[in-house]
């Protein structure tokens, strides 16, 4: 019997432990990344702490036995006695993420083509540029947002309306962008469609794109721009997860005192980043009580920040930032000792 509870445990063991380690180290990973997004927003120093390893010992044992006992003068007691023990000792090895190789991944402007991979995997262009560029040709978006909170209002609207163009013209096959052998990067637009000519002239009016061409390349060099390509200026993953962290909610007691919350508009009133291109796109809510019906929460500061599980669009652009933090940074890890604990 023994022998048959062993040759059916490995298998029960699997099907029971790897779906919750999994589902604990995605959970971990997510909150990891939400913590950091709330340091930068009271400007404090944002750490990653990869798991390098997790090794699972399981165990399973079994006894039987019979005690024995004579009673003089009276009857004598047998007892019998069985045991079954199931032991689980995972070690988790942590690696720090850290080292100049990182730091420059950090700082680095995103790769043309990295972004490239995500607008061909099914993500819409306007969600990645919107993320990914600080500037198209004289659009800016937000490039002031890219560090702590600035001190003047920044320069975005015109970015959020060639967005709103492009989500449609992407939706409706009227734009494609891929990869040309010789001009790298090329996005090319229809120009003769009457139901959506309002949108493709928005593009070109925002862009100063000559209305004679429909491919345009993606260039990166500012000195060189004409009205023949889209010249982009790129975020780094530092300055990406700035962008975002201003859409972090402060709680009421820290508003002020330890994080800043509101700038004031060149005409007067408080600035709302909710506005940006970013911000519509993606919000850290905050509590002083811990969520119910949190995507992701953690708690920082004596508060809760949380995305709340219906918060689709949050939730989407969440994970197109994991998405990027990968292909960019992901991959430089330390190569000094990892923190190898041992869970008893």
């Amino acid at each position: 019997m023994l022998s048959g509870c062993h040759s059916a445990f490995g298998p029960r063991a699997l099907e029971s432990t790897h779906p919750a380690y999994n589902e604990a180290i995605i959970a971990s990973i997510n909150e990891q990344m939400l913590q950091n997004l709330v340091r930068m927003r009271y400007r404090d120093v944002p750490f990653f702490l990869e798991i390098g390893s997790v090794t699972a010992s399981l165990s399973l044992g079994a006894n039987a036995g019979v005690d024995a006992g004579v009673n003089f003068g009276g009857s004598e007691n047998l007892s019998p006695g069985v045991g079954l023990s199931y032991t689980d000792r995972p070690t988790i090895s942590y690696t720090p993420l850290q080292g100049e190789d990182l730091l420059k991944s950090l700082l680095s402007p995103l790769q043309l083509e990295n972004i490239l991979v995500l607008t061909q995997s099914g993500w819409n262009i306007s969600r990645v540029f919107g993320l990914c560029f600080e500037r198209i040709n004289n659009l800016y978006n937000a490039p002031n947002a890219s560090g702590p909170t600035p001190d003047t209002e920044p320069d975005y609207e015109g970015f959020n309306r060639l967005m709103d163009a492009l989500r449609i013209l992407q939706q409706n096959q009227l734009m494609e962008i891929g990869s040309d052998g010789e001009d790298g990067i090329v996005i090319k637009l229809v120009r003769n469609n009457a139901r959506y000519k309002a949108e493709i002239d928005r593009v070109y009016d925002l862009l100063e794109l000559d209305r004679n061409r429909d491919e345009f390349s993606l260039a990166t060099d500012f000195l060189a721009m004409d009205n023949t390509q889209w010249t982009v200026r790129t975020r780094s993953i530092s300055g990406l997860l700035y962008y975002l962290s201003h859409n972090v909610q402060a709680p009421p007691p820290h508003r002020g005192a330890l994080v800043t919350d509101t700038r004031l508009r060149a005409g007067g009133g408080s600035f709302n980043w909710s506005d940006t291109p970013a911000g519509r796109l993606f919000r850290v809510n905050t509590s002083a009580e811990q969520p119910t019906r949190a995507y992701i929460a953690t708690r920082y500061r004596g508060h809760w920040f949380y995305i709340q599980d219906t918060d689709l669009e949050t939730k989407s652009t969440f994970t197109l930032l994991r998405q990027l933090f990968d292909l960019q940074a992901g991959q430089k890890q330390s190569t000094g000792p990892a923190l190898t604990l041992p869970v008893r």
